[in-house]
């Protein structure tokens, strides 16, 4: 249902002078990163450049973009949220991102990039047709393109909340301001400008966290007051705790596969100058992601003391930033988690623009388009997909309700795939093709015909299914050949 719901400022106890200056800030900041992404963009010249940034991003880049992609609104706002509600236990989110990570960093990445490189693959579906065919290919985009849309809308959301708590912004005034932002710079240079603005972005984001934290703890009484506020569960410092399906440990059953495989990640891998840079630079994004995994988490927990009763837990970071911090302090903190969702949205429009313009048009609709009639539509995409973006932002109820239809669809449909091509040279089309229809099937089932809690979480059992669809056809395969 639409967003209805506002925080005016002096609900809050925060002056409306006190807010237009956070305001400011945050707008100056906004158009601020927008012109310079423009900039940027001028280098662009044709697909390789818009796709994969001519493959000249050095560790740096490679590793502050992934970082910058990775922290958005599910590792701050979300995961804020989430500690609110559940404590420490909210860690997880962006640990399982940490784990996913350090084994695209490693493993996968570098194994992608040398097959890019020697076939000049500019996408994940390119790696797709080359090892299986052109239907698994399309299939596999269009499926995302559903999760894709999703997962942009949350880090919308996200945003908002921002602009609501700050200025009392209605929903979709919020969800305009960024989406409108980061289309306009990623369609201007696509990942080029996206890792060149995602460094800055990236500076104030840990900027603002590393600032915030101690203020807001010592503001409220420290660890100490936490624990003993009276709102506070029993459960609350207890790590492994878990409320259910996609919340504490949970969540390393459902981020994990997602953050190995993420067209946006291994597009931004596929950028890189070397494997060596890959796994430097997206290793160090990952060791980055687990330290910086406490602090939005404890943030969240620490609105416990003096704000027990909020409602919606996707105002809880914001509301914590705002009102424990000086001005100057608060708006580079609120500025930090602005930036968080900006520069995650920049990722999923490049994976919606691609696979639209490479994956889906180029491959069946306009085979012979040459490069600047490509670049046209990604570009094109980019713009359809922010606007879808921001419609579907203005509808969902939660970040976390947004995020699962993304993940849970990573999961069940590319996961397996791709780990099956890499450890299994004989693999076929068939099995991917059985891996894909099992993993989705198994997804709905379990969305539709179960209550969605405790073990039964559809990213499990379309992950399980997933692999029970590959492994089923791959055994009928090799009963065919022995007989």
């Amino acid at each position: 249902m639409p967003w209805r719901y506002q925080i005016p400022a002096t609900v809050l106890g925060v002056s409306c002078q006190r807010v237009n200056s956070h305001l400011f800030w945050l707008l100056l900041y906004t158009v601020g990163i927008t012109i310079f992404g423009v900039w940027i963009g001028r280098r662009v010249k044709g697909t390789s450049d818009f796709f994969v940034a001519g493959r000249k991003l050095n560790w740096l880049l490679v590793g502050s973009t992934v970082l910058a992609a990775n922290i958005g609104a599910g590792t701050t706002v979300g995961a804020a949220g989430l500690a609110y509600r559940d404590g420490i236990s909210a860690w997880w989110w962006n640990g399982a991102a940490g784990i996913g990570t350090l084994i695209l960093a490693f493993w996968l990445g570098p194994k992608l990039w040398a097959i890019a490189v020697k076939k000049e693959h500019l996408t994940v579906g390119d790696f797709l047709e080359d090892r299986y065919s052109a239907s698994v290919r399309g299939l596999v985009a269009a499926l995302l393109l559903v999760g894709t849309l999703a997962i942009l809308a949350a880090q919308l959301i996200a945003g908002a909340a921002v602009l609501e708590v700050v200025a009392g912004m209605p929903r979709w005034q919020g969800v305009a301001v960024g989406g409108i932002a980061m289309t306009i710079y990623f369609t201007a240079g696509g990942l080029l400008s996206s890792a060149w603005v995602n460094l800055v972005q990236l500076s104030v984001l840990l900027g603002g966290f590393i600032v915030a934290l101690p203020m807001v703890l010592s503001r409220v009484g420290g660890i100490g007051a936490i624990t003993a506020a009276p709102s506070t569960p029993a459960s609350y410092w207890d790590v492994m705790y878990s409320s259910g399906a996609s919340s504490g440990w949970t969540m390393l059953i459902l981020l994990t596969p997602s953050f190995i495989i993420s067209p946006g990640l291994v597009g931004k891998a596929y950028g890189a100058e070397s494997a060596r840079a890959i796994k430097i630079g997206i290793g160090a994004a990952a060791v980055a992601q687990l330290f910086f995994s406490f602090l939005p988490v404890l943030l969240g927990m620490s609105a416990k003391v003096n704000y027990p009763d909020l409602a919606n837990i996707n105002l809880v970071l914001p509301t914590v930033l705002l009102n424990e911090l000086p001005t100057l302090v608060g708006a580079l903190a609120l500025a930090a988690v602005f930036s968080a969702e900006v520069s995650t949205c920049d990722t999923i429009l490049y994976m919606l623009s691609t696979s639209s313009s490479k994956d889906l048009y180029q491959r069946f609709i306009n085979p012979s388009a040459d490069s600047a009639k490509v670049l046209f539509v990604a570009r094109s995409a980019a713009v359809v997909g922010g606007l879808a973006g921001i419609i579907l932002a203005i509808q969902f109820a939660t970040i976390v309700d947004a995020l699962r239809i993304f993940y849970s669809l990573m999961a069940a449909t590319l996961f397996v795939p791709v780990l099956g091509a890499l450890l299994s040279p004989r693999a076929t089309s068939r099995d991917a093709m059985a891996a894909i229809v099992m993993g989705v099937g198994t997804l709905l089932a379990v969305y539709f015909g179960t209550n969605r809690k405790g073990w039964w979480d559809p990213s499990l059992f379309g992950l399980i299914g997933s692999a029970a669809g590959f492994t089923l056809s791959r055994l009928l395969a090799r009963s065919a050949r022995a007989s």
